[in-house]
């Protein structure tokens, strides 16, 4: 009989004049079977046919030697008001081995690159909470037009950028991401985690309803181009919401988003809007609990959260027009509040007057009341970016992040960006798509740094140039940055 080992590993064996009538072969298989449990499937084929004498060829070269990290006088965020005293932390792999701020004995079996902090501060990796890298940097109009290869290209530069900035994850909520997320994890391409939702989920008219007016009325089964390629999924009863939740879930979705309520970038719909309905959005959140996971909404206003509360979603997106009642009844519900520190401080993609200009500054106005009541009933908060449609905006991360401090210290500021983003992550569940604990430092977290070179609890505008002030960049721990004075 011929020996069993599959067409990926068949060049392993090199043919003989009469596999079926050697002895020797039935032999050889025998020993690699018992092999397998013990040795693994590489290991038992070589030692059972060595023993043998049976030629292998092609046999694949050992395992690389292990690499690893060493970073040495360090002075580490770990979430508080101060800065540890100089430490030293060994990362082997993706992961953070040691932390001691005694010298760390290196591993003889381990590929060490050293990295002297010289006092500098090693933070964990940046988190975004709210993210479109496919529609991060190209006009609403190339987004709606242009081929989806494009659009990727695009979205590929958007996630490097992304990654260079200091970001090492992302919560991505709403686009055809992914693909993106793929080659980023296999490494084709640079890119920090992806958190994905997919599309997302609108009604008709809703603030995921980018449908030209001549698209309207839609025929029955006939999807327009937002929603062929991915972007949107537009939904108008509660047996085809829970599809399209469960086709994103199906996809790979880590969490999905709804559109409840009206938006600044659409164009059917005022702010004021309130859209879907309780057994609708309920629909949802059923079709994400099944898969272990939960429901976030795009909301605005009193009425279109607390029907989305009344649904069991788990986490609002923005709320800038939320009054008082509405907000202690979120902490009561213990939802999540992802708010965007978005002002009127930078120039508008809308032209003055404009209806989605018009709609912006009603929404600016309500950023400073959502986070006094946010401190006031102590909301578990994330924070992120949410830009559209603007390369200059999406440069500004670092910028968004810092101008933070305009409602929070320094350090409570890094903290949300990090381990506060991380816990929102986590309600993903068994849907995370990466085993380990991002967004802090400590001994079996993964390997995901940040070496500033500077204290940003006493200087975050550090942040907003990473080109200069992030020495290193380290994700799952492989380096993507090191300065040469790092």
């Amino acid at each position: 009989m011929p020996v069993r080992v599959g067409r990926k590993y068949q060049h392993l064996v090199e043919p003989s004049p009469c596999p079926c009538c050697d002895p020797r072969l039935r032999d050889f298989t025998l020993r690699v079977n018992a092999d397998l449990s013990r040795r693994g499937f590489l290991s038992g084929i070589g030692a059972a046919a060595a023993s043998l004498g049976l030629p292998i060829s092609g046999t694949r070269a050992q395992p690389a030697q292990p690499t690893g990290i060493m970073f040495e006088n360090v002075r580490i965020f770990d979430g508080s008001e101060q800065l540890t005293a100089p430490s030293n932390i060994l990362v082997i792999g993706n992961i953070i081995a040691a932390i001691s701020t005694a010298p760390i004995q290196s591993p003889a079996e381990i590929s060490l690159t050293r990295i002297e902090g010289r006092g500098r501060t090693l933070m964990p990796g940046l988190i975004d909470a709210h993210v479109h890298l496919m529609f991060e940097t190209l006009p609403q109009a190339a987004i709606l037009t242009s081929d989806i290869g494009y659009l990727n290209v695009a979205a590929v530069k958007a996630a490097s950028d992304t990654l260079m900035r200091g970001f090492t994850s992302v919560r991505d909520l709403g686009g055809p991401v992914f693909g993106l997320k793929r080659g980023i994890d296999q490494g084709l391409t640079a890119g920090p985690r992806i958190w994905p939702a997919g599309a997302f989920i609108s009604q008709s008219g809703g603030h995921g309803d980018f449908r030209l007016p001549n698209d309207l009325p839609a025929q029955h089964d006939q999807f327009t181009y937002s929603e062929r390629i991915g972007g949107a999924a537009i939904a108008d009863s509660p047996s085809l919401v829970r599809q399209r939740a469960r086709e994103q879930l199906a996809l790979g979705a880590s969490q999905i988003k709804m559109m409840a309520g009206g938006g600044v970038a659409s164009s059917y719909d005022p702010l004021d809007v309130t859209q879907y309905t309780v057994p609708e959005l309920r629909a949802g959140v059923e079709a994400a609990q099944n898969w272990g996971t939960y429901v976030t909404v795009h909301a605005y206003t009193p009425r279109a959260v607390r029907q989305a509360v009344e649904a069991g979603v788990a986490c609002i997106e923005h709320g800038q027009l939320l009054d008082e009642s509405t907000v202690e009844l979120m902490a009561e519900k213990n939802i999540w509040w992802s708010l965007q520190p978005f002002l009127d401080d930078r120039p508008s993609a809308y032209p003055e007057g404009s209806p989605n200009r018009r709609k912006q500054l009603e929404m600016f106005a309500g950023t400073d009341r959502a986070y006094g009541l946010i401190k006031k009933y102590g909301l578990r908060t994330g924070w992120g970016t949410d830009t559209l449609f603007d390369p200059k905006a999406a440069a500004l991360k670092g910028a968004q992040l810092t101008k933070m401090v305009r409602w929070y210290t320094p350090a409570q500021v890094l903290k949300m960006a990090t381990a506060d983003n991380a816990a929102l992550l986590a309600l993903s569940g068994q849907r995370t798509p990466y085993e380990g604990a991002v967004g802090i430092v400590k001994v079996g977290a993964l390997a995901d740094l940040l070496l500033v070179d500077g204290d940003p609890i006493a200087n975050i505008s550090l942040l907003e140039d990473p080109d200069k002030n992030l020495a290193a960049i380290v994700k799952d721990g492989k380096i993507v940055k090191l300065t040469r004075s790092g």
